[in-house]
């Protein structure tokens, strides 16, 4: 498994995934039921625990808020190795 390294302005992100992740009440119930059962990984990994994040299919899972998946967007929209450029 890769470990999940967070920097810069993404503290920021983790953070805000973390307080609205709380509101998301099907994560709740699935972070909750990985920490019943000890595991880091369920329903055949779809669904992962790493450090601070819930992955879903190997990616990090930002919570349906409008305002902070629009953020996580203009965050990594125009940088260079995965952005166009505006191009």
């Amino acid at each position: 498994m890769q470990e999940v390294v967070v920097e810069g302005p993404e503290v920021d992100i983790v953070e805000k995934i973390k307080k609205v992740r709380s509101k998301d009440e099907n994560i709740v119930r699935i972070v909750e039921e990985m920490k019943k059962a000890g595991v880091k990984e369920l329903q055949g990994n779809e669904w992962q625990i790493e450090g601070e994040l819930v992955l879903k299919e190997g990616k990090v899972y930002v919570p349906k808020d409008e305002e902070l998946r629009t953020e996580v967007i203009w965050l990594h929209h125009d940088v260079p190795a995965v952005g166009h450029g505006g191009k």
